[in-house]
């Protein structure tokens, strides 16, 4: 039983590691200080719609996250996306030399995060057999 309440407790907190950046789709004045780049003005119009596409993804895997936690149904969906979502950002930024401090510090909050989810599916994995 308990393996089941620390697995539930650990995707909602990834969930809300991912659904928090969502907020950036609403804020895009927020962009600079989550990413480290300038995405205001009329040079920028491009990026500023990619990167708050990209918050409104982060959101909805956060929301599969949070519904996997109490829907044990969705948990392996909801995992298997997440770490895909998070597993290929920090493939992308292992693969592009240059990038700023705040980009790597998503990354490592993504590499976090897997571990997290990995723990997860372990513990479910566990609670099952």
């Amino acid at each position: 039983m308990w393996l089941d309440r620390v697995a539930t407790a650990l995707l909602l907190l990834v969930g809300v590691v991912n659904l928090l950046p969502g907020f950036v789709a609403f804020a895009p004045s927020r962009i600079t200080t989550a990413y480290g780049v300038t995405a205001t003005g009329p040079d920028f119009a491009d990026l500023s719609v990619l990167l708050r596409h990209r918050a409104v993804l982060l959101g909805l895997i956060g929301l599969a996250l949070i519904y996997a936690a109490f829907t044990p149904s969705f948990r392996v969906p909801g995992i298997t996306a997440g770490a895909i979502s998070m597993g290929s950002f920090v493939l992308l930024t292992r693969s592009a030399p240059g990038l700023n401090h705040a980009t790597m510090r998503v990354a490592r909050i993504d590499i976090a995060a897997i571990m997290l989810l990995a723990v997860a599916a372990v513990l479910l994995w566990r609670h099952n057999t």
